[in-house]
């Protein structure tokens, strides 16, 4: 089964290393991600409908709400993979015009080669998690050291005009309406009928517009908002594993589990233990796996 060694969360978003063995489901982000080989075997994920391969001289990228998978292959020897999840906001506090790694398009490549520079720098962030530093400071600085240099080989940032980032559904109003009710109803099962009569459209012409907007459909989008408040419910350590199933609206906490596993490629109680929180400043906060006594 999959494990994750380390997780650092914050206003950065989210790093992991995860020593990966089994497959993950079609799925997105609202971040910019990027993924990196630690050590291991040679892998491969997909982006879209396209294998990319993952190996010590490549990287993985993907765009903010772009659908991916792992493809491990069973039996396939274990990877361990730096996988970073980015708050387009963070990029843009540290430099404006990197509001735009939250704009589709942000990396023009699924795939590229590394640099010997960023290869160390890789490393090194990898090197950071392992020492696990309960503040966050090194990790932080080690982070945007390495998406620094990795939008500066993989992006064309400057072509972006350094927009003030936006989702997508921004352009249409009535994209806005359904992700609002989406939103609203984490606790209750997907409806496609539903969403579509909260955005005034009938359902064929809902998921149309819905794609074109998004390049996503309703019901994965609405799968990215459930994980993420899966994820940010399990690092708060405010509620069991348990009372987050019922309150997202799994019928029982071994489907939330299988849910959570099958995006985040660890279960909730497993997140919870080895995630460190930490906040703006770069303080670790308490309370929350190892560091206290959250419970599962």
């Amino acid at each position: 089964m999959s494990k994750a060694m380390r997780i650092h969360q914050g206003s950065f978003g989210r790093v992991a290393l995860l020593d990966m063995d089994n497959a993950l489901i079609h799925h997105a982000h609202p971040h910019c991600h990027v993924l990196i080989k630690a050590s291991g075997a040679d892998t491969r994920f997909a982006v879209g409908e396209q294998l990319y391969p993952l190996r010590d001289d490549t990287a993985v990228l993907v765009n903010s709400w772009e659908a991916h998978s792992y493809a491990h292959q069973p039996g396939a020897p274990r990877t361990v993979i730096l996988a970073l999840y980015i708050e387009p906001r963070w990029l843009g506090a540290m430099q404006r015009e990197l509001n735009a790694s939250g704009n589709p398009g942000f990396f023009a490549q699924s795939c590229g080669e590394l640099t010997p520079y960023i290869r160390r720098l890789a490393d090194r962030m990898a090197a950071e998690l392992l020492y696990d530093d309960p503040s966050g400071e090194r990790m932080e600085e080690a982070l945007f050291d390495l998406m620094i240099a990795i939008i500066d080989r993989f992006s064309e940032w400057r072509t972006l005009g350094g927009r003030r980032y936006a989702a997508p559904a921004a352009r249409d109003f009535r994209i806005r309406q359904a992700i609002r009710f989406m939103s609203g109803t984490l606790g209750e099962e997907f409806d496609a009928g539903r969403v579509a009569a909260a955005a005034g459209l009938s359902r064929a012409h809902m998921f149309r517009l819905f794609q074109q907007t998004m390049a996503i459909t309703p019901a994965l989008y609405f799968n990215v908002l459930r994980m993420e408040a899966a994820i940010d419910a399990m690092a708060s350590g405010r509620e069991s594993a348990t009372e987050v199933s019922g309150r997202l609206g799994f019928s029982a906490p071994s489907h939330f589990s299988r849910f959570f596993r099958n995006h985040q490629g660890v279960t909730p109680t497993e997140y919870r233990r080895v995630v460190n929180l930490v906040d703006q400043q770069g303080v670790g906060l308490q309370g929350v796996g190892r560091h206290g006594a959250g419970h599962a």
